[in-house]
């Protein structure tokens, strides 16, 4: 693993771009101390919303892949009728 100080990093930004495009990781340093890491981006499977949404900060893609028939066995609660909306508003005091 490289590690590079703010100076060096600032003069040879596209130097360590590469870098981390080919999959290096590098550690960045403020002085001796280390303050971050620049780690390669992959996302095989995303497709360009998904990428536009992790640029904004809004997604992160998962570190493995999700397996869609496991998470599907996950129980879910069921709601018959309108009980929960009678119950908040009973908490609410309010009726309808």
């Amino acid at each position: 693993m490289r590690s590079a100080n703010v100076a060096e990093l600032k003069r040879h930004l596209s130097k360590y771009l590469a870098l981390a495009k080919n999959g290096e990781e590098i550690v960045i340093r403020d002085r001796t101390l280390p303050v971050a890491r620049l780690i390669p981006f992959t996302a095989k499977n995303a497709n360009k919303q998904e990428l536009l949404l992790v640029a904004a900060g809004k997604l992160r893609l998962p570190a493995e892949s999700v397996d869609l028939e496991q998470l599907l066995t996950v129980p879910s609660g069921r709601i018959i009728g309108r009980s929960v909306t009678r119950a908040l508003l009973e908490e609410r005091g309010q009726s309808r």
